[in-house]
């Protein structure tokens, strides 16, 4: 199975996915590791972020066709971003999954994006005001998918693993 993680930055993406990820068990690729990694090997493209979405992918559908499961660490933003998962599904032949994470308290997701930006250890960490930008182009999601509010959920693996079951 693919399982997309998708929610803006400072939602809980990655600290959800990683404890998901022991439950299942499952693979986790996270997109803004492979952005960071590229950027500190000073690979500089057109579109940023663009390759990072790309190798992600590719290591998904690597992972999908030896038989494990996957789990995507993304913003997936937009349609366009979407659409790679659907596609990996597609031609590993296997069920895609969607978690969008969200931070419905907005003074919470705010410390937490803080929080994260001033003990950054590179420059991509994003601060609020690029995370509020981000949230302008962010399209809504359509179709099947989990809704989670980590603010709200007081433990939320078991109905993703669940979901994801």
């Amino acid at each position: 199975m693919l399982a997309v993680f998708a929610g803006l930055p400072g939602v809980g993406k990655s600290t959800l996915a990683a404890r998901v990820a022991t439950e299942l068990p499952a693979a986790v690729l996270a997109v803004d590791t492979v952005d960071f990694t590229l950027q500190r090997y000073e690979v500089t493209e057109p579109r940023p972020g663009y390759a990072a979405y790309g190798v992600v992918a590719a290591l998904a559908e690597a992972q999908l066709r030896i038989g494990h499961h996957v789990i995507i660490d993304a913003v997936s933003p937009v349609k366009a971003a979407r659409q790679l998962w659907i596609e990996v599904a597609e031609r590993a032949g296997v069920p895609l999954k969607v978690v969008e994470v969200v931070c419905g308290d907005d003074a919470e997701h705010r410390r937490r994006v803080e929080a994260r930006y001033a003990s950054r250890d590179h420059d991509s960490i994003p601060d609020w005001v690029r995370v509020l930008e981000r949230q302008k182009e962010y399209e809504p999601y359509l179709g099947p998918r989990l809704v989670v509010d980590t603010h709200l959920a007081k433990d939320p693996v078991e109905p993703v693993v669940a979901y994801l079951s």
